[in-house]
């Protein structure tokens, strides 16, 4: 705590003052520069998170495929592959096409029933990694750093891997829509490709491949229009109901639907106690109580569902069923 002056010490600082022993013009050379400000609009800041909010829980949808494509290419190629998801950024497609003025392999996606399509580009460290693993090259050399484009025999080599990623897509966005991705084109080229108008806005989502001791980057491109029809659906895509939704439960249904079930046609029953069918033998008659006019009793796993009459279908014996027992 800073000392308190006295009345008589206010006084001799006041005098000093007035006979100008103490300056009051601040010393610019000796005072503490000021710190590097920039203006800024509070009307106009953005947060960080920006595209996550635009396009909500997509990258719920990109983990997804990282994991199912992960597992696609590892059973393909015969090697452990990993994929992690390291960036999902906005940008204008000129400018981030720009950048890619040595692209590797490039794929255009249709992505039917979604309109603008998408598309996949591998790094040129990737591309000729993957390329070496499929013509059977050994897992301990070192990568390939090749200054030059793919030729259209190597590009034709990498499309059975980029044919996997549509069918993972597939899996990844099951959750929102029945979509049928498909690979249309495939080039090395940068300039030679373009999904959306030069200005418009697109999502990218980065990942790391791993395979060994051999990483490269995979990017994945969505124009803002593809995605924009699927945001309350990704919106919605946490909630409750969704979830109950979700493929799951489709997933359940349909295996339930295989599960065999025993169904009999029944005439008619009879009781017997222990000792009378300890001593049953060939050739004893056992009278049923029914009449053979009535229709039969059909049980699915011993309980009663349908009525039927007997009859013959084909030169074998059938039930015709009459009713639904309720």
């Amino acid at each position: 705590m800073e000392p308190i002056l006295s009345k008589a010490e206010i006084a001799d600082l006041l005098q000093a003052i007035r006979e100008g022993r103490v300056p009051l013009d601040v010393d610019e050379r000796r005072s503490e520069p000021n710190l590097q400000c920039t203006p800024a609009n509070l009307f106009q800041l953005t947060r960080p998170d920006t595209t996550q909010f635009r396009i909500p829980n997509f990258d719920i949808i990109l983990d997804s495929f990282c994991r199912t494509y992960a597992t696609s290419i590892s059973n393909q190629l015969q090697r452990s592959f990993t994929i992690t998801r390291t960036a999902l950024e906005s940008y204008e497609f000129q400018k981030f096409m720009a950048d890619k003025s040595n692209p590797g392999a490039i794929g255009i996606l249709d992505l039917n029933p979604l309109k603008y399509g998408a598309m996949i580009i591998l790094d040129p460290v990737l591309s000729f990694s993957v390329l070496e693993i499929m013509l059977g090259a050994s897992s301990e050399l070192q990568p390939l750093h090749l200054d030059r484009k793919l030729t259209p025999l190597e590009l034709n080599i990498l499309k059975a891997i980029l044919n996997d990623v549509c069918g993972d897509l597939n899996k990844a966005f099951a959750q929102l829509l029945e979509m049928r991705a498909s690979l249309v084109k495939l080039e090395n080229n940068a300039r030679l490709v373009s999904i959306v108008e030069p200005e418009s806005e697109v999502i990218v989502g980065t990942f790391n491949v791993k395979v060994g001791d051999h990483s490269g980057e995979l990017h994945l491109l969505f124009p803002f229009a593809t995605l924009e029809p699927l945001r309350d659906a990704l919106r919605e895509l946490l909630n409750i109901p969704t979830l109950l939704k979700s493929s799951w439960q489709s997933v359940l249904e349909e295996e339930v639907r295989e599960v065999a079930a025993s169904v009999t046609a029944l005439s008619g029953t009879i009781d017997l106690t222990i000792k009378q069918i300890l001593a049953l033998k060939e050739g004893d008659i056992l009278p049923l109580e029914y009449n053979p006019n009535a229709p039969l009793k059909v049980l699915v796993e011993d309980r009663w569902k349908f009525s039927a009459i007997p009859g013959h279908n084909n030169g074998k014996k059938a039930i015709s069923l009459v009713s639904v027992h309720q």
